[in-house]
């Protein structure tokens, strides 16, 4: 699920491009990015004021919120003083278990924390949007799943010569995603692009403050800053795939990407590379269940919709719970929200289903 990007600070971010200060959506010169905002753009009060008011949305009745907020003002000046002096720690995270519907472990971060997180977040993520290849989906602003799935029928259209010749479909998926992203690996990643190492100093104290078990490995689900960290860690792997394999037709969102070619040999062929850079440049494998190549006129699951040539429908699974949710929550806004994914599939049916389940409670 991507997170709420507030659209005034998404102009914020600034960056170096061959010695040259850019805005976004300014002229971008060929060479490598170089962050222009430092450590005092991060930890500024006005940062952490802005921040507050975006992590305080959907959050007002939370009861840890609720305590900060008592004493907002002093919490932020302590919380700016700690940064600015380099004696900031992360404290420790609550973890808890849900179902989205597979068992997920979630890890969350004291309020204090999750404020940083947003003001980490409302300074790297402009300027790494830019870096990131246009058919990345994941946690990105305005480019969500619709974006991709949209972006997928495209591709299928411009492969099958408007769906005059057979779409073969490399779909894959990342072994535990979340839980094997190598620290060491991320944070040389970031040096590529961030020059002020006290933006470093502040991004190690985020990135270390968990493991999955092994020190210096894990990322947790719960934190926003994680939802940008792995997107610039498989930044790696988009541009290994688009300019050194030079694939055209290919898309990424989180930990699952497809690729579709009229070849089913030449998709069998970059399979092994894919997953030789994975391993070697990033530490991560492929699920060995959730790998497979197929034609599109055979359905592909993917990103919650089986895809056809011409239509979608609609997983059966995510179906069935659809319909629970909805008999569970008659709620305007829980109806008008599944109505409103369906619409972006072939969902006629089951509109009428939810409309009669509506209609009789």
């Amino acid at each position: 699920m991507n997170p709420i990007i507030s659209p005034e600070f998404v102009s914020t971010g600034q960056f170096l491009n061959n010695g040259q200060s850019v805005a976004r959506g300014g002229h971008k010169s060929s060479g490598s990015k170089r962050l222009i905002n430092g450590f005092a753009d991060v930890i500024s009060i006005d940062n952490l004021l802005q921040s507050w008011k975006e992590f305080l949305r959907g959050k007002r009745s939370r009861k840890d919120v609720q305590i900060f907020a008592l004493d907002l003002v002093d919490n932020i000046l302590c919380l700016h003083q700690d940064l600015a002096g380099f004696s900031y720690c992360h404290d420790l995270y609550q973890a808890f278990h849900i179902s989205d519907p597979k068992p997920r472990n979630i890890h969350k971060a004291t309020v204090r924390d999750r404020l940083l997180h947003h003001a980490i977040y409302r300074i790297l993520y402009p300027f790494f949007d830019q870096v990131f290849i246009a058919d990345s989906f994941s946690c990105r602003l305005n480019n969500g799943t619709h974006k991709a799935l949209n972006r997928f029928k495209s591709f299928a259209y411009q492969v099958g010569h408007n769906n005059t010749r057979t779409v073969w479909v490399l779909k894959c998926d990342i072994k535990k995603f979340f839980a094997n992203i190598n620290h060491r690996i991320l944070k040389n990643i970031l040096s590529e692009y961030i020059p002020d190492k006290d933006v470093l100093w502040l991004l190690d104290r985020v990135i270390d403050s968990f493991n999955s078990g092994n020190p210096g490995v894990g990322l947790p689900l719960g934190n926003l800053t994680s939802q940008l960290l792995v997107n610039i860690y498989m930044n790696k792997f988009d541009q290994f795939v688009k300019h050194k394999l030079k694939i055209k037709h290919y898309i990424r969102y989180a930990d699952d990407f497809v690729i579709l070619s009229e070849d089913k040999d030449w998709l069998l062929h970059i399979l092994p590379k894919l997953a030789d850079f994975l391993q070697e440049a990033l530490k991560l494998q492929l699920h060995p269940n959730k790998v497979f190549i197929k034609t599109l006129a055979s359905g592909v699951d993917w990103l919650g919709w089986v895809n056809f040539p011409h239509y979608r429908v609609l997983r059966t699974s995510t179906r069935r719970r659809m319909l629970k949710k909805v008999r569970g929550d008659l709620k305007v806004g829980t109806v008008s929200s599944y109505l409103g994914m369906l619409k972006h599939g072939n969902g006629h049916e089951l509109e009428k289903k939810v409309m009669e389940i509506v209609k009789n409670c």
